[in-house]
């Protein structure tokens, strides 16, 4: 025990500060696109062209991102050949409605809070049940990693659940494969009310690189109802870990944290 203890003094504290902290991100790190409207050349479509999930769309001459769809490829940003377009490193990504993830300007509009009452019933603790529709994995691994050490998601109130009879909403992965339409649906119907679903990656989204495959459903929404959309390919933790904050009013904020380097 003796022991065990001196350990645990040598490892100190592991726990990351946020959101009290602005969490560090390595030098790859791809966060919420920026589009420079004044540099993008009203005849190139070369982005467009290049995008494998045609995420890319030029409405009156406005270019717009679809993170419903984008797979942060950095395809786009290593062909502009005006740099119109970069990957910042903000990772606030999460929306309440599938409309807000077009993104034509450097702003989204991030989630807000539940409703007062919804708010009063899951604020301090929410079971979720996740479900791997289709899912690779990816997106499976890194809402995983929130339950380790560094993030402790626990310390928020916030927990997996092994059954849907024990949760208060679904956490959505994958693309939905025709074979998990009618598990994912009875899965959502085991929930008790009130409840709430949250779609995490392009692929729980949008159907991802998957969309319009004759064997998948293009993601949940045509199927269950979504309240958190989280994008990515897959989300990085911590865009998991904003979006559930906020959906819970824990941060209430657009901009709580500066982000000093965003359009570094």
């Amino acid at each position: 025990m003796i022991k065990a203890l001196f350990a645990r003094i040598q490892q100190k504290h592991r726990t990351i500060g946020f959101p009290k902290t602005e969490p560090q991100f390595p030098e790859r790190f791809c966060g919420k696109p920026v589009i420079d409207q004044a540099k993008c050349l009203k005849s190139c479509k070369i982005c467009i062209e290049i995008c494998p999930v045609a995420s890319l769309n030029k409405d009156n001459n406005i270019l717009n991102i679809d993170l419903g769809k984008c797979l942060f490829c950095s395809q786009c940003t290593n062909t502009c050949p005006e740099n119109a377009i970069k990957f910042s490193r903000d990772y606030r990504l999460a929306t309440k409605t599938r409309a807000d993830l077009i993104l034509s300007k450097d702003e989204i509009k991030l989630a807000v809070a539940l409703d007062k009452k919804t708010k009063t019933l899951f604020g301090r603790s929410l079971k979720l049940r996740q479900v791997s529709a289709g899912g690779c994995n990816a997106c499976e691994a890194d809402t995983n990693v929130l339950g380790t050490v560094g993030f402790d998601l626990g310390r928020f109130g916030i927990q997996f659940v092994a059954s849907p009879r024990h949760a208060d909403g679904l956490l959505i992965t994958g693309p939905v494969p025709e074979n998990m339409k009618l598990a994912l649906h009875k899965t959502y119907e085991a929930v008790s009310n009130p409840k709430i679903v949250i779609a995490v990656g392009a692929c729980a989204i949008s159907g991802g690189i998957y969309e319009n495959h004759s064997e998948v459903n293009n993601g949940a929404e045509k199927i269950v109802p979504i309240d958190l959309y989280i994008p990515g390919c897959p989300p990085h933790p911590m865009t998991i870990l904003d979006g559930l904050l906020r959906l819970l009013g824990r941060i209430e904020k657009n901009n709580e944290h500066e982000i000093k380097e965003n359009n570094k």
